[in-house]
This record gives C-alpha cells, sequence and structure tokens, in this order.
C-alpha cells in the first residue's frame, strides 16, 4: 500500500515542480515572454493576458499539488483524496488549455496524463479501508 502513497507523492511533485515557476512566470511577466508565450494565443480565451492563468498554474496546480505530494509522503490517508480531486483538476486544466489556444506540445497530452494516473492511484488509496477510514472523518 505504501507504494501508491510514494508514487502520488513523486507524481505530485512533478506537477509541482513544473506548475510553479511556470505559474510564478506568467504571474510576473503576465504578456507570457518569460515561458516563449504571446497573448495572440488568448485570441479565444476569456483572458487578455497570462495573469489569472498563472495564478491557476500556481495554486490549483502547483502549491496544491506540492502540498498533496508531502501528504502522500507522509503517508495520510487524506492524501487520495486530495489527489483524485488534483488528477481530476490536472485533466481539466489541460481540456481547457487545449480547447481556448490549442494543442502547442507534448506536454499537454504528458500532463494530462499524469492526471489520469494521480487520479487513479488518489482512487485506489480512497478505496483502501484505510483511505474509507479517513473519507469517513471528513466533514464534507
Amino acid at each position: 500500500m505504501k507504494w501508491k502513497y510514494n508514487l502520488l507523492g513523486l507524481l505530485q511533485l512533478v506537477v509541482a515542480l513544473g506548475a510553479i515557476p511556470a505559474g510564478l512566470a506568467l504571474i510576473i511577466y503576465p504578456d507570457g515572454s518569460a515561458v516563449g508565450m504571446s497573448t495572440t494565443l488568448l485570441s479565444q480565451a476569456p483572458f487578455q493576458d497570462f495573469l489569472i492563468p498563472g495564478l491557476f498554474l500556481l495554486i490549483g496546480n502547483g502549491l496544491s499539488n506540492g502540498f498533496g505530494g508531502m501528504l502522500a509522503f507522509l503517508h495520510r490517508p487524506v492524501a487520495g483524496t486530495l489527489g483524485l480531486l488534483l488528477g481530476v483538476f490536472l485533466m481539466a486544466w489541460v481540456l481547457i488549455q487545449v480547447y481556448f489556444i490549442g494543442y502547442l506540445s507534448f506536454l499537454q497530452p504528458l500532463m494530462f496524463g499524469l492526471g489520469v494516473i494521480i487520479s487513479g492511484l488518489g482512487w485506489l488509496i480512497v478505496r483502501s479501508k484505510e483511505g474509507q477510514k479517513a473519507a469517513s472523518h471528513l466533514p464534507i
């Protein structure tokens, strides 16, 4: 069972290590220049610059996966629920990104695949006895 937590933690930290610097770059340089993008990519998007996407990337995919990864490495049962949710968020992020700006990089399907694996590992942890016990104590 511990291998699931460790793999979940590793994958979440990989996502965080990519999302945190990219999110910060988009926040600091909302014109996208720091990451080699142009605001012309946003012509079909509801944003005029990359500030809001940068915030979502930093918080939604970066910091949250960093936190989730730490919980997974500590073998906290709630890590499964968080992994499931963050994996779904990552998949949604990629789908929304491709919808608005199109397919730009091999990283998009790679990150979607990581979202599938992260969600799957989260689901396996939640379905375990330890995960079900933790879920029964959630205030939701």
